[in-house]
């Protein structure tokens, strides 16, 4: 009795001694080896600018300092009153630092010497105009051409739209691609019978921003379109989900 009792015993120990190896080499491959699923979340959603900001410069040439400050100083009252005949406001754009350089002759003296003379001073005016009035902005950028007719030489540069809610909607769009991560993660995972656990990790991607149908490519770095009106914004979100 006691010798069968003693390898009944023995028998006992040794299955709970392999159960036990197997249950430690199981939790230590679960822990080795989770089960995961890495997904990325997409977002993307047209928007329209809300504010437009346009530029022009005007110059003038004259032989002397003097008639130069005498000229651009009616110019500058010329266009002050085109953009205020527009409907613009005085806090509504802005004529920046007078540029003032003196212009040169470049050529050859009788001996052959290079040399400069002196032909004048050049000064430069440029004025920034910002305004929420996008129809209007743009209507007057491209009714340049009076202003031209009264002897202003003007240069009309393209005007660059913005969006003054973009921080509010890039949070917005990053919710969106989260939650797109997790959707696809909840379809790996019913897919293979399992379910989506805790998240592990997640890291966003850069943020592109592109005219609308315009066909840009994307940038590594991030796009950032301010030539176009309308707009497309998309981001990524990778994100890594246990499974259980």
């Amino acid at each position: 009795m006691t010798k069968q009792w003693t390898f009944w015993a023995a028998l006992a120990l040794a299955v709970a001694f392999v159960i036990g190896i197997w249950i430690a080499g199981s939790t230590y491959q679960s822990v080795r080896n989770p089960r995961i699923v890495s997904v990325t979340g997409n977002a993307e959603q047209d928007f329209e600018s809300d504010l437009i900001v346009w530029s022009a410069s005007f110059r003038v040439h004259r032989a002397t300092l003097s008639d130069a400050y005498t000229e651009i100083e009616r110019e500058r009252t010329v266009v002050q009153e085109f953009l205020q005949k527009a409907g613009l406001k005085a806090d509504g754009y802005t004529f920046e630092s007078l540029e003032v350089s003196q212009d040169y002759n470049n050529g050859y003296d009788t001996h052959g010497n290079y040399q400069q003379v002196p032909n004048g001073y050049v000064l430069t005016q440029s004025v920034t105009v910002t305004s929420k009035d996008l129809d209007g902005v743009e209507s007057l950028s491209k009714s340049i051409s009076s202003l031209i007719s009264q002897g202003v030489e003007i240069t009309s540069r393209a005007p660059a739209y913005y969006y003054t809610n973009l921080d509010d909607l890039k949070h917005q769009m990053l919710r969106q691609a989260s939650e797109d991560a997790l959707n696809r993660a909840e379809e790996i995972a019913s897919g293979s019978r399992g379910k989506v656990g805790k998240l592990q990790n997640a890291s966003m991607g850069v943020f592109q921003i592109v005219g609308k149908n315009a066909g840009e490519d994307y940038s590594w770095g991030g796009a950032f379109n301010t030539s176009s009106r309308h707009k497309t914004i998309s981001v990524t979100v990778r994100a890594t989900y246990a499974l259980r």
